[in-house]
């Protein structure tokens, strides 16, 4: 698994693309995968699972902990219910490997952390806490950038380490969750998953701060493994990991246990990002065409201009289709008139 592998990485600068900001829309000849139809036992499994978060009188808790008293237990909220679309439940389902009451409880947890964390409102002009405002401080190097989209039309994360500007701190994880529900706003109809493309380079503009960590403690990695296996179940697609230094691959080492079979699948070391990303979807530090500078200013209110509208566009579909739990992603983040997967 954790074996360098020799990478080649060539670039046509006749070829290069200037650009600042993210990419809306993957280019025409991707596509996105056909969605998946249930039958049988899954089926049941999944209406099972359905019928429970239907119920009008249920009550979730408003904190991510078992047992929480009446006063912290609330109904769903439309927002929430918008956030239960069927390839949700899918997602729940297979990470609990079609475990009904295994799915209930995972994703009643969910709802619970994302009540907790501030992101249960669709978006902070919805009343999110969690806000680009927040963890702009975090953004202004370009240390987590959202462009482009992979061969399966995922939308692209890049990580990069080498650019941290801050001293470790919560604010950091909440700015890779922020970061994380943005990629998601970018996924097309039919797919639901992400690319994470992680850079280790040193980048020697990025000014020295006390405290500032390229690699995280062993605790902040466990909690933000806890985070993605938990409550980002079947989300990523693919993980390219590059530039590997020696200290980074102690902490893979160490973090490596606490890696879920399933997500370790999803990681590639040192191929060239070229194998996997359309030359003209991916920076020219990796082989593409990208020839992308981060500019905060630039950069950071088209993300959250090109997001809001996507997510507007979300919502609107949401309460077209009925309101219900269990209206496709498909149907929601479309534009077409007709449902393709009515929850009836």
């Amino acid at each position: 698994m954790f074996k360098r592998k020799q990478k080649n990485v060539e670039t046509d600068s006749t070829k290069w693309i200037k650009i600042e900001v993210p990419i809306e829309n993957p280019q025409s000849d991707l596509t996105p995968p056909t969605p998946r139809l249930l039958e049988g036992e899954e089926l049941v499994k999944y209406k099972a699972v359905l019928k429970h978060f239907s119920n009008p009188d249920l009550l979730i808790p408003t904190k991510e902990k078992k047992n929480a008293s009446d006063n912290e237990m609330k109904p769903l909220t439309d927002f929430e219910k918008a956030w239960l679309s069927r390839e949700c439940i899918m997602r729940y389902l297979r990470a609990t490997k079609w475990d009904t009451q295994d799915c209930i409880d995972r994703i009643s947890l969910s709802i619970a952390w994302r009540r907790e964390f501030g992101i249960s409102n669709f978006g902070e002009e919805n009343g999110d806490t969690l806000t680009s405002d927040l963890v702009s401080p975090e953004a202004v190097t370009g240390k987590e950038v959202i462009l482009g989209f992979d061969n399966d039309c995922r939308p692209i994360l890049y990580l990069k380490p080498g650019r941290q500007n801050t001293p470790t701190s919560h604010r950091q994880v909440q700015h890779l969750v922020f970061m994380l529900e943005r990629v998601i706003d970018f996924m097309q109809p039919s797919q639901d998953s992400l690319a994470l493309l992680i850079d280790f380079k040193e980048y020697p503009d990025v000014p020295k701060v006390q405290g500032n960590s390229k690699i995280p403690p062993l605790g902040v990695g466990k909690q933000v493994l806890h985070i993605l296996q938990t409550h980002y179940p079947e989300r990523l697609g693919k993980a390219l990991l590059t530039n590997i230094p020696w200290l980074a691959w102690t902490f893979l080492k160490l973090i490596h246990p606490f890696i879920d079979p399933l997500t370790r699948e999803k990681l590639v070391f040192d191929e060239p990002f070229s194998k996997y990303v359309p030359q003209n979807q991916l920076e020219t530090l990796y082989g593409g065409n990208l020839d992308f500078k981060y500019n905060h200013e630039a950069y950071w209110p088209v993300l959250k201009e090109i997001t809001a509208r996507k997510r507007r566009n979300y919502l609107e579909r949401f309460e077209k289709f009925g309101k219900k739990i269990g209206l496709s992603e498909y149907d929601l983040r479309g534009d077409h008139d007709e449902l393709k997967f009515p929850v009836d």
